[in-house]
């Protein structure tokens, strides 16, 4: 900015574990954006070093990104991006067209999937078939078919009514209690309490890295949400 130099992200050092479920908070401007897009390697750090599962991806070239981005990042977008002419099992197998998995067990991987969000039955409608909640679930099926090591979450209720996003959380904290690492962007503290984790942002700095205090969770067998008290 003329001569002012404006770090996005200035000293941040975190790690997040295989199984955790992280929330990232902050308001405009804060950084957190920038480092999803980091941990996504969407965007390439000007200093310092990003690991994902063992691989230090900083120095990586364009082609070796895009090969992290489809084997090890599942992506979740809070307008779906599902294409409008295809079905829910064609949105979800799209990724394992430039993956190395063999062409044999595209189907099998993608209904697996889709029977894994609640929606085995709707694999051959298209997304003005579906409503909210569900295109949301064919896009988080969608960021599974590659069976990643991470979903990274960018606004994913922003778009949905708020029985829909509990809906969507509680099957969030559902794949995270099955092993799935999620880190989840959010500017909602009611969408953040269904973390474990909660990461803060402000200025391009990390001001708060704390283990959810009241975390809410769906007791699946009551279908009703309860509040955690750590």
């Amino acid at each position: 900015m003329g001569e002012q130099t404006l770090w996005a992200l200035d000293g941040i050092d975190t790690i997040i574990e295989p199984g955790e479920f992280v929330a990232v908070m902050g308001p405009s401007g804060s950084g957190k954006s920038t480092y999803m897009n980091m941990i996504g390697c969407l965007d390439v750090v000007t200093e310092g070093q990003v690991y994902i599962d063992g691989s230090e991806v900083s120095s990586f070239q364009p082609d070796e990104l895009a090969t992290i981005r489809n084997e090890k990042i599942g992506f979740v977008f809070q307008q779906f991006n599902l294409l409008a002419r295809t079905t829910a099992e064609e949105n979800v197998k799209l990724p394992l067209l430039y993956s190395q998995i063999p062409e044999s067990e595209w189907s099998e991987r993608t209904l697996k999937c889709l029977e894994q969000v609640d929606l085995g039955p709707r694999a051959d409608h298209q997304p003005s078939q579906l409503s909210g909640g569900q295109q949301q679930r064919v896009a988080i099926a969608r960021a599974l078919v590659n069976d990643p090591v991470m979903i990274l979450a960018d606004e994913p209720t922003g778009a949905l009514d708020t029985h829909t996003t509990e809906e969507i959380m509680a099957l969030f904290q559902e794949l995270n209690e099955k092993g799935t690492t999620i880190i989840l962007v959010t500017h909602e503290p009611e969408v953040a309490a269904y973390a474990k984790r909660q990461l803060i942002f402000r200025d391009g700095h990390l001001v708060s890295d704390e283990l959810t205090a009241n975390r809410v969770s769906l007791d699946i067998d009551n279908s009703s949400l309860v509040s955690n008290e750590q």
